[in-house]
């Protein structure tokens, strides 16, 4: 496998080695940045190695190739609980996890946006907390992760090519007098970079990138960490729960491997990335007599307080073709709602970014379990859509929760995820202004109908094991360190406090690289 050759591999009882679990944007990174520093990683995926020469450019097969497809179960009264009961969540379970599907969008976190509790104030139902640390703190890592993605419109790198459906938003955005409307901020490449093809605008963003222009832990992060001897890639491995010693710090983690066979890899320090879902279930399956309610869960919080966005879409149907499917997925965005302003009737703010589906995506996601006549006049007519996807600030609420379903068991017998969610009046009211915006919007470029999604299978998870400055408020803290147990922590956007309106990743990235450099100096002083 050349590039994914292991150069060395570390003994099962090597107590030394740091042990993160999930590849991801979180973990694929934390992994590289502390193989830089000479630090040895053994890094857990549960996927396999799907290079992008295996990638699929069509939606079901691919989603069968990528997706995380383990049984899972979705509660409460949200409408994705009926639509897709057993799919709470679109993330992937392959090396590289969701950095493989996600679109590319890179988007700093806005300062206010560090200071929720201080800025939105008491909100009835909501849980709000500021962030324990600040944009100032932030700023050199988004820097640092700016460059690693090789984001456009930073750093002097030129934006995206604007597609049709770029087109089509930019002259609705013009109606409106928006004047934040670009092709973003994206990790893709718009030139060739660091050995990897410019962007060559074939539409299967997510669907993983073919020629490697968009920014995944698969072959950036991973490959280079492997390539400085310092860390193992062990492919398959579904970890089961992180053992802790007397004194309750972590010793190890209990897998199993491809053959189903179970296996045990002490460490020095066990990093968990394995997303929002995933990441509270490892912890709440780790549950001991020392830690009776889950590993580090002595708040209660580990699994509360669910994020995924205030998500929908708009589309709009016009005279002539509109191709929305050809060219980059996401290279479009309106950014002037996203800003802190209750004359709308809500606080925080939202975005608009292009966004396409395939036709078989289209018929499942475009009004789930639809029929008839309307439905399938809208079909007719895909060609001459136009799509956008609304990403807004989800209000924290610790009933938002993942719990274990114990009525249900995974294929090695562990109980699977329950993700249990309800819509906020917050959330409601901002997806319903989004929804009469990104109405007016197409019709005042010539729609001649418009159709309204409800929320899809979240691709943004976040919460669930939040940073906070108390240990009684949260799991982890400003550097993803868990508050109980000194040398665990969380690693990818589990430990978000709030949500913001932008996409996660470029501050999971971010996060990841501060915490890469608080680990070293605390291996380094022997305080962890």
């Amino acid at each position: 496998m050349g590039q994914y050759d292991n150069k060395k591999t570390f003994a099962a009882d090597d107590d030394s080695v740091v042990v993160i679990i999930g590849s991801g944007a979180g973990g694929g990174t934390l992994a590289n940045e502390l193989a830089q520093k000479d630090i040895d990683v053994v890094l857990l995926e549960a996927g396999k190695l799907n290079t992008p020469a295996d990638f699929i450019a069509d939606e079901w097969p691919s989603f069968k190739q990528l997706a995380w497809a383990d049984p899972r179960s979705a509660s409460g009264p949200w409408q994705l609980a009926d639509d897709f009961p057993n799919l709470p969540a679109w993330i992937c379970k392959t090396v590289g996890g969701s950095s493989v599907h996600w679109a590319g969008a890179s988007l700093r976190f806005q300062e206010h946006e560090f200071k929720a509790k201080s800025t939105y104030g008491d909100i009835d139902g909501a849980s709000l907390l500021d962030w324990p640390i600040t944009l100032a703190d932030m700023a050199p890592h988004y820097d640092k992760a700016e460059k690693k993605l090789n984001v456009t419109r930073t750093n002097g790198l030129p934006g995206l090519p604007g597609n049709n459906n770029f087109n089509v938003m930019y002259a609705g955005a013009q109606k409106l007098g928006y004047k934040e409307c670009s092709t973003g901020r994206m990790a893709i490449n718009s030139i060739n970079k660091d050995g990897r093809s410019h962007c060559m605008q074939r539409g299967f963003c997510f669907q993983g990138c073919r020629f490697s222009a968009k920014w995944s832990t698969l072959y950036t992060e991973i490959p280079a960490a492997l390539e400085t001897g310092h860390a193992e890639l062990r492919t398959q491995t579904h970890v089961a729960h992180i053992e802790h010693d007397d004194q309750g710090r972590a010793t190890g983690v209990v897998y199993f491997d491809k053959n189903g066979k179970q296996q045990r890899q002490k460490a020095r320090v066990v990093a968990v990335a394995g997303n929002s879902i995933e990441t509270p279930r490892l912890l709440l399956n780790s549950a001991s007599s020392q830690f009776p309610d889950g590993l580090a869960n002595g708040s209660g919080q580990v699994g509360r307080n669910y994020m995924r966005h205030t998500t929908a879409s708009v589309f709009g149907k016009f005279d002539k073709p509109v191709e929305m499917y050809k060219g980059t997925v996401m290279a479009g965005i309106i950014q002037d709602e996203a800003r802190h302003d209750t004359k709308r009737g809500f606080v925080a703010g939202y975005e608009f970014e292009t966004i396409s589906l395939g036709l078989a995506f289209t018929a499942a996601f475009l009004k789930p379990g639809a029929w008839g006549a309307d439905f399938a006049s809208a079909m007719d007519n895909y060609r001459n859509m136009a799509g956008m996807w609304i990403v807004g600030e989800d209000m924290p609420q610790e009933k938002n929760r993942v719990t274990l379903n114990n009525d249900l068991k995974d294929e090695y017998g562990l109980p699977v995820a329950d993700v249990w969610y309800a819509d906020h009046a917050n959330d409601t009211a901002m997806r319903e202004h989004a929804f009469e915006q990104g109405t007016k919007l197409y019709e005042a470029v010539g729609a001649t109908r418009v159709h309204r999604t409800p929320p899809y299978p979240s691709t943004h998870n976040m919460g669930t094991c939040r940073m906070s400055a108390d240990a009684a408020d949260g799991v982890c803290n400003k550097h993803g360190q868990t508050h109980e147990v000194a040398n665990l922590f969380i690693s990818d956007g589990s430990q978000f406090t709030t949500s913001a309106a932008e996409n996660p990743t470029l501050t999971i990235v971010s996060l990841a690289i501060r915490q890469a450099g608080y680990i070293a100096d605390q291996m380094n002083r022997r305080a962890i």
